[in-house]
């Protein structure tokens, strides 16, 4: 009777211990789901960064425009669209519509290249480019798409346009726009 008793104890404190441990672990685990959900959406940050660099794009001196949208595009970006921009052109360099599609087409839709058209917006003048508008249409990986409205009020223009924002090593970059 006594060896019952005493196995009935051990029992007893095993099973408390064992749902100790497993509180424990839970709180844990709501703790760690707490810290993610106050940290940061990154895609926020992606629509973020994007509005206040397209908005600072324009506001740069025409001189200097040149390497202001290299700063916020991928090489293979703004190279695409440099070439993009001179198709047909009578420049060193420029390419046929067809050469330009060979090139380019097994890393960018280049039916949405923007041919002879300037970055992020259609018009060859502006004055004051505003976001009107950033959604996020979708996201995978560090790979962004939002659909953007831009905006010159003194005009009386807006651009709609979709752009693809990635996330590399130095920050976020514009991956292609589509017009």
């Amino acid at each position: 009777m006594k060896l019952i008793i005493l196995s009935s104890l051990f029992l007893i404190l095993s099973c408390k211990e064992e749902n100790k441990n497993t509180t424990i672990k839970t709180n844990q685990a709501s703790k760690e789901n707490i810290i993610k959900k106050l940290e940061p959406n990154e895609s926020e940050s992606a629509k973020k960064w994007l509005t206040e660099n397209i908005e600072k794009f324009f506001k740069t001196d025409l001189s200097t425009i040149d390497s202001a949208m290299q700063n916020i595009t991928t090489k293979d970006y703004y190279e695409y669209k440099t070439d993009a921009t001179n198709v047909e052109m009578d420049t060193d360099g420029s390419l046929t519509e067809k050469e330009f599609d060979q090139k380019w087409k097994s890393k960018f839709d280049t039916k949405k290249a923007g041919i002879d058209v300037g970055f992020l917006i259609s018009g060859q003048d502006w004055n004051e480019i505003k976001v009107l508008k950033s959604n996020l249409i979708s996201q995978d990986g560090n790979i962004y798409l939002f659909d953007v409205i831009l905006k010159d009020k003194e005009y009386k223009a807006e651009y709609p346009i979709q752009v693809k924002v990635v996330k590399e090593k130095e920050g976020f970059r514009i991956a292609d726009v589509l017009q």
